[in-house]
Formats: C-alpha cells, sequence, structure tokens
C-alpha cells in the first residue's frame, strides 16, 4: 500500500483509539478479508467467502477454540477498517513490507508469493526489465506490492492501476495494456480459464520470496501470539499440507 506521511500519520491516530477501546477477549475475533483474489478469497454461487485464506483462517480459530466472524472489505481500505476497529486482524493474501509495518504489525508467514509479468500469447515482449519495459503500458491491482513494484522500479513505462485484480487482467486481455504484474497463483489460476486463454506467463519472476502474513494492530500482540502460536500448530500436524494441496499443485509455503 502506498502511504503518505500525512495519510501514515491519520492511520497511526486510528490504530491508536481503536487500540485503547478494544477489549482484549480472543474467544471472539473477528477477520478481514477482500473477497475478490480467487483462489485466495472470493465467493461462492451462494455468496460464501471460500478460499485459502478463509480456510487457513478457519483452521487457525479452530485450533485458538475462538469464535471468529469472516468480514469481506474492499482492499484499498482493508487497512484503515482494521485500525478503526471493524475487525481484529487481515487474512487476505498480505505482503509484509516495510511501509506496512509502520502502521500494522504482522504474524510469521503463512505463504510465500512471487510476481510475475503475464502479456498476451502473441506479445514481441522477452525482456521484463525496467529497460525492457520502457515505453510500455503496465497494469497492477492498486495498494499492493505489484503496483508499488512497477510505480518504484518502471518509472519510463506508463502504470495503469486498477481496483481489483480481476479489472487488470480484463483490461489486458481486451489489449489495454501490455502486461500486467501480479502474483503467480491467481494469475496461474486466471491463465487456466477461459477468461485467460489470451495471455501467457512472460519472463522470469521480477519479485521472489514476497511473504505474506497476518495483519494485526501495532497493540494487540496477545493476538499476534496467538496466530502465531496455532500457526505453528497446523504446519505440524498436517491441516496446513492438507488445505495447500486442495488449491495448489506445489508447496506455497
Amino acid at each position: 500500500m502506498k502511504i503518505t506521511s500525512l495519510m501514515l500519520a491519520g492511520l497511526l491516530a486510528v490504530g491508536a483509539a481503536a487500540g485503547q477501546a478494544h477489549a482484549k477477549d480472543w474467544d471472539k475475533i473477528r477477520i478481514g478479508i477482500e473477497a475478490a483474489y480467487p483462489p485466495f478469497n472470493g465467493y461462492n454461487t451462494n455468496k460464501e467467502l471460500i478460499g485459502f485464506d478463509v480456510d487457513i483462517a478457519e483452521a487457525l480459530c479452530a485450533q485458538m477454540k475462538a469464535e471468529c466472524t469472516l468480514v469481506a472489505q474492499d482492499w484499498d481500505g482493508i487497512i484503515p477498517a482494521l485500525l478503526a476497529g471493524k475487525y481484529d486482524a487481515i487474512v487476505s493474501s498480505m505482503s509484509i513490507t516495510e511501509e506496512r509495518q509502520q502502521v500494522v504489525d504482522f504474524t510469521d508467514r503463512y505463504y510465500t508469493n512471487s510476481l510475475t509479468f503475464v502479456a498476451p500469447k502473441d506479445t514481441a515482449i522477452t525482456d521484463v526489465s525496467p529497460a525492457g519495459m520502457a515505453g510500455k503500458t503496465l497494469g497492477a491491482q492498486s495498494s499492493t506490492v505489484s503496483a508499488a513494484h512497477l510505480e518504484e522500479e518502471y518509472k519510463d513505462a506508463t502504470i495503469k492501476l486498477y481496483p481489483t485484480q480481476d479489472d487488470a487482467y480484463l483490461d489486458l486481455a481486451s489489449g489495454r495494456v501490455d502486461a500486467v504484474l501480479a502474483d503467480v497463483g491467481p494469475t496461474n489460476l486466471w491463465l487456466d480459464a477461459e477468461d485467460g486463454a489470451c495471455c501467457a506467463f512472460v519472463g522470469e519472476a521480477v519479485v521472489k520470496d514476497d511473504e505474506i502474513g497476518i495483519a494485526i494492530r501495532k497493540d494487540d500482540g496477545d493476538l499476534k501470539a496467538k496466530f502465531n502460536e496455532a500457526l505453528a500448530a497446523i504446519l505440524a500436524d498436517g491441516t496446513y499440507e492438507t488445505i495447500s494441496a486442495k488449491y495448489f499443485p506445489f508447496s506455497i509455503y
């Protein structure tokens, strides 16, 4: 998430106020999820939240013997809503970055990601370095590590940002951008679907070992400890592996 100094100050103030008002009873936990990022999170035909993030959240809650409520939240407002007390944790494929750590804390990672460009199958692109992409129009979902990476490294390209990942894919399929930078897992799923038949991965991953964690308010260290203990437990007893195999033919941890 791109955060200006003014926005950062505001988020810190909101977080402090929410923390003071929040009763630290972790028998009940509210969890924020974007619900627009399959296979990690989304809705089924019955409008029920599903996906890897959802299954991991539910497994962690079962391990903690906590009653959990899942709360859908648009990505752009997901951190402000945490700080405002709308929910207690974010389990929504959020990368652990220094910028985000200024306003929230993170648990240990619960999976590892990489960022890769995807482009039309007939693209002439072979060099995905900033120099190779100079003059291109590149897309990404806003307030993501992909967006930040494009804005920081690809200064000679035109950057288009979208509210959801699906919007970025749609513009790629329609020829309105030359390539999209995105997480490898959801992009691989999109490429396997009919809508993604137009396109393919291009070049090597430009960001590797991107660690994904659960975001917690800074003053909720006791909740962070509970999540870390539960995560270690589901990794040790095979629960994590069972959930992962449901969505991916390879380890993402």
